[in-house]
């Protein structure tokens, strides 16, 4: 097989995903058909032992303990009380409560593991107070929407237990590199939110000054969010915990924290129980039927061909990333976070890989571009969701007049990360030493 029977196949899935059918469907027809098409019944052979192994893989385990781990918290009110622990501390910056919209999104997202997720709760609790102080809806949106792209990169994340299965690459070491870049564009975030209410206010500071007391007592809310996350990175770090084993820990404790508030009933467990297995259902799914394309890929030697063509261009493994990040960019623009992952990652990790790129830093600039997609019009998720729970009170516009600033942080933001790798891979050499 071609490079140009690669781009054809892969014209092919693009035109069929626009069409609107289904992400699984389409990777499954191509998989199995296309496959069959061109290797005929060897493909039965080789497809079932994969899929068999794939399905028994420990870490796709931890995709639906995250995944209620999420629930959890989200359905249990803790999020409300965090957002008004956060504003008592963050409210009386340049920007004001947008500040408090960033904050609790990057810490609500070390506890869900899900963008839409950590978009959704957030901007239910703020978005009545922003409403109410009068905030620029543009401003407001937009930092709603992006910091749920948060929830994707801070661990522990969804996606980089997709990007470690699919690449056969550490979950741990994946969740320890995205600490230190999840923290730094918190603060990119936070910074430009300052700057461009010094440069040009649209936001309001809080009304009264709160006494260091309320505030101080008001931290005690913050304790679940700190205590998943530390039970998550700490059980991996310390080697008590495999991903899978710490996603279980941490479970166990959000449950202690929504039995404490009083919230643990047959009902809210069943509501729980049914969003996570309707939501890991889905994920499964897409990829499973990832690893059936897989294994019509890896018949045909694509990655040989698309390694030798990639090779043939001469480009530096610099010069490939930023092309890669044009590429995913335009991709972020029609496709979802899922689907880009399971597209590309099989294809593209053994080119970049050949090319001298570390997996591990790999996967981080992988989530950011997935990040990325999910504020980038027509098709970024979170701008629906923002807008969704905004209800019918403004223009879409809004939202993504909004996002626009941030997607350009995070462009600048994933420059440096190419130019300078150690802000992904520091922490996790530190901690192998």
């Amino acid at each position: 097989m071609g490079i140009f029977d690669v781009f054809v196949g892969f014209a092919v899935m693009m035109g069929l995903l626009l069409a609107g059918l289904p992400v699984a469907g389409v990777m499954v027809l191509m998989g199995v058909a296309g496959g069959m098409i061109l290797y005929g019944p060897v493909l039965l052979t080789s497809m079932g032992p994969v899929l068999w192994g794939t399905s028994n893989e420990p870490v796709l385990t931890a995709i639906p303990l995250f995944i209620l781990l999420g629930e959890l918290l989200l359905r249990s009110g803790l999020a409300d009380r965090l957002y008004g622990a956060l504003a008592l501390w963050l409210g009386r910056l340049p920007g004001g409560l947008l500040h408090t919209n960033i904050g609790c999104c990057s810490l609500f997202a070390a506890t869900s593991g899900s963008s839409v997720a950590t978009a959704a709760t957030v901007g239910t609790v703020a978005l009545p107070a922003l409403t109410e102080r009068a905030y620029e809806p543009s401003r407001a949106l937009g930092s709603l929407a992006a910091g749920g792209t948060l929830g994707i990169l801070i661990p522990p994340s969804v996606n980089l237990l997709v990007y470690g299965s699919l690449a056969s690459v550490s979950v741990g070491q994946l969740f320890i590199a995205g600490i230190v870049p999840g923290i730094a564009l918190t603060l990119l975030f936070m910074l430009f939110i300052a700057v461009q209410d010094i440069l040009s206010p649209g936001g309001a500071f809080e009304d009264a000054t709160v006494p260091l007391g309320v505030r101080l007592r008001a931290l005690r809310h913050l304790v679940p969010a700190a205590s998943v996350f530390a039970v998550v990175m700490g059980s991996i770090y310390l080697g008590i915990a495999t991903p899978t084993e710490s996603a279980a820990l941490a479970v166990i404790v959000a449950l202690g924290f929504v039995w404490y508030e009083g919230k643990l009933t047959f009902a809210f467990l069943d509501l729980c129980f049914r969003k996570t297995a309707r939501t890991t259902g889905m994920i499964l799914l897409i990829v499973m039927a990832a690893f059936t394309l897989n294994v019509t890929l890896a018949l045909g030697g694509i990655t040989g061909v698309m390694s030798a063509w990639v090779a043939g261009l001469g480009l530096t493994p610099v010069e490939l990333l930023f092309a890669l990040m044009l590429f995913y960019v335009v991709l972020g623009m029609f496709l979802d976070v899922l689907s880009m992952q399971v597209l590309t990652i099989p294809i593209v990790v053994p080119i970049v890989v050949a090319a001298g790129v570390d997996p591990v830093w790999f996967g981080i600039f992988v989530v950011l571009m997935c990040e990325l997609g999910m504020i980038t019009p027509p098709v970024g998720m979170n701008l629906y969701v923002v807008q969704g729970v905004r209800g019918d009170k403004g223009p879409f516009t809004d939202v993504i007049t909004g996002a626009v600033p941030y997607a350009v942080v995070m462009l600048l933001f994933t420059s440096a990360l190419i130019l300078w790798p150690p802000i992904a891979t520091w922490l996790p050499e530190a901690i192998g030493r």
